[in-house]
């Protein structure tokens, strides 16, 4: 996909500069930056998926069977609050 970006020419300058040091261009040195954004983002973002199964696995407790239905619920609040 082709993207267009508006930058300042004197630092495309110098990023170009740095490209050629670096045996490489200004369009990959984009690309990966923009690949290695997307990684870490995605790597985070497992992160905080993993330590909070790990937390509700640790913090979980066994309530036995469920003794309820969805319609004693129901007929509680009804019974409670008069509607």
């Amino acid at each position: 996909m082709n993207i267009t970006l508006s930058v300042d020419e004197a630092i495309v300058k110098k990023v170009r500069k740095i490209a050629i040091d670096r045996d490489t261009t200004l369009n990959a040195m984009v690309r990966e930056y923009l690949i290695s954004v997307a990684e870490s983002d995605a790597a985070v973002r497992k992160e905080q998926a993993d330590r909070l199964m790990t937390s509700t696995e640790r913090l979980a407790r066994d309530m036995g069977p469920r003794a309820w239905t969805r319609d004693d619920l129901y007929e509680e609040r009804f019974a409670k609050y008069g509607r």
